[in-house]
C-alpha cells in the first residue's frame, strides 16, 4: 500500500482528491468542517515536506454550474482549519486551473472549482481527469467518502500518475482499520448490525460471517427475524418478503458457530412520536397497534457482557429511534458499553452513515476506536467489494 510516507514532496505539485463536501447554511458558511479536519494531517505532511497542494473536491449534486454550490463558500473555513492562507480558483481544468498551479509556491494551498460542475466528473471521462492530472507532479486520494465512485478525480486519474500515486493518511486509516476488523482481528469479534431494513445489509451480514463470533441484530431489521420466528410484532416495521432471507441467515450463522443476539424486549410506542406512549414489551408479543422503537433493558443487560468480552467490534447501525430522544437509550447504552470495551483494550470500528451521526450527537466519537468517514464506500469494504479508488492506487 503507498502512502504519504513513500513520497518526498519537496518542490512538488501533490493534486490531492478530499471529500470536502460539507453542509452549508443560508449563509453559506460550513456548519460543520469534520471533513476539512480530517485531510489537515495529510496536507501538513505535504507542506512541510516543502510542497505545495492543490486541492480537488465535489460539493452536493449540482446540475452543471450552480452558485450555490461554488467551493468558494469554504475558502475562509479550509484555511482556518488549515492554519495558512488558501488561494482559489474558479475553475477546476483548462486555462485558470493551469495559470493557478503555475503560480503556486511551494508551501502554499490551492483550492479548485467543484469537479461536479463537469458532467464528466461522474462519468469517470478519461479526457476530464488527463486535464485534472496535468496540474500535479503527485497524486494523492484522501476521500475515502468518494473511494466506492469510478469518477473521473477518484480513480480514473490515477492512471496518469503510474508511480506517483499514494493514499492520504485519511484514507489509508480507513483501509487499515476496516482491514483490521476484517482480516486481523483478535478474537471474539462482535458485529453490531442495525437499521431498518435486512435488504440494505444482507450482503454485509453474508461476508462477515465468516470473521465473526457474534452478531448483535437491532434497529427496525429485528422485527423481519422475529416475525419469520412466528412472534407477533404489531404495527412495526418489517419486510416480509426477506423474512425466509432472515431464517437463511439464523441457519447459516448457526452452522458457522456465530452467535446471534435478537433483541428479548422492545420499548413499544403508540405512535412514531416524542410525545407517544410507551410500554416495555416481550419482543414476541408487541400488542396490535403498537410498534417497536428501542431495544428494552433486559436486551441491554443480555448484551453487556456480550461487547465486554469483545476483543473486536463492528458497530454499523443504531439500535433504536436515536433521533427521538424517548428512543435513544439503547443506542446510547450500547454505545457506552463499546466505549468501555475500547477503553479496555478492544479496537472498535463504527462506520455507516446512522451510527457515525449517533457517537457524534452523544459524544461517544473519541471513545472509539475509529469511526469512519465514509458511510457508503465502508458497506461496499465490508460487503468485500473492491472499491474503485482504491484498486487505481493499488494497481
Amino acid at each position: 500500500m503507498k502512502t504519504l510516507a513513500d513520497f518526498n514532496f519537496e518542490g512538488k505539485k501533490a493534486i490531492i482528491r478530499v471529500d470536502f463536501n460539507v453542509p452549508l447554511d443560508d449563509q453559506f458558511n460550513v456548519t460543520d468542517a469534520n471533513r476539512i479536519e480530517a485531510a489537515k494531517p495529510t496536507i501538513d505532511k505535504i507542506l512541510k515536506d516543502g510542497g505545495s497542494v492543490i486541492l480537488m473536491s465535489h460539493l452536493g449534486r449540482p446540475k452543471g454550474v450552480e452558485a450555490k454550490y461554488s467551493l468558494k463558500h469554504i475558502v475562509a473555513k479550509t484555511a482556518e482549519v488549515l492554519g495558512v492562507p488558501v488561494k482559489f480558483a474558479s475553475d477546476c481544468i483548462g486555462e485558470i486551473a493551469e495559470n493557478a498551479v503555475a503560480d503556486l509556491q511551494s508551501g502554499e494551498v490551492l483550492l479548485l472549482e467543484n469537479l461536479r460542475f463537469y458532467a464528466e466528473e461522474e462519468k469517470g471521462d478519461v479526457a476530464f481527469a488527463e486535464k485534472l492530472a496535468k496540474l500535479g507532479d503527485i497524486y494523492v486520494n484522501d476521500a475515502f467518502g468518494t473511494a466506492h465512485r469510478a469518477h473521473a478525480s477518484t480513480t480514473i486519474i490515477a492512471q496518469f500518475f503510474p508511480e506517483h500515486k499514494c493514499f492520504g493518511m485519511l484514507l489509508a486509516k480507513e483501509i487499515e482499520s476496516l482491514n483490521k476488523v476484517l482480516n486481523n482481528s483478535e478474537k471474539p469479534v462482535t458485529a453490531v448490525l442495525g437499521g431498518s431494513k435486512v435488504s440494505s445489509k444482507i450482503t454485509v451480514i453474508e461476508n462477515v460471517l465468516d470473521k465473526i463470533d457474534h452478531m448483535i441484530i437491532g434497529g427496525g431489521m429485528t422485527f423481519t427475524f422475529i416475525k419469520a420466528l412466528g412472534g407477533k410484532i404489531g404495527n412495526s416495521i418489517c419486510e416480509d418478503d426477506k423474512m425466509a432471507l432472515a431464517l437463511e441467515i439464523l441457519e447459516k450463522a448457526k452452522a458457522k458457530n456465530v452467535q446471534i443476539h435478537l433483541p428479548v424486549d422492545m420499548v413499544a410506542a403508540d405512535a412514531f412520536s416524542n410525545e407517544a406512549n410507551t410500554q416495555i414489551v416481550d419482543v414476541y408479543n408487541i400488542p396490535e397497534g403498537w410498534q417497536g422503537l428501542d431495544v428494552g433493558p433486559k436486551s441491554l443487560e443480555a448484551l453487556k457482557d456480550v461487547i465486554k468480552n469483545s476483543k473486536t467490534i463492528l458497530w454499523n447501525g443504531p439500535l433504536g429511534v436515536f433521533e427521538l430522544d424517548k428512543f435513544a437509550d439503547g443506542t446510547i447504552t450500547l454505545g457506552n458499553f463499546i466505549a468501555e470495551a475500547t477503553k479496555n483494550g478492544a479496537f472498535s470500528l463504527v462506520g455507516g452513515g446512522d451510527s457515525v451521526a449517533a457517537v457524534k450527537q452523544f459524544g461517544l466519537e473519541p471513545k472509539m476506536s475509529y469511526v469512519s468517514t465514509g458511510g457508503g464506500a465502508m458497506l461496499e469494504m465490508l460487503e468485500g467489494k473492491t472499491l474503485p479508488g482504491i484498486a487505481a492506487i493499488e494497481n
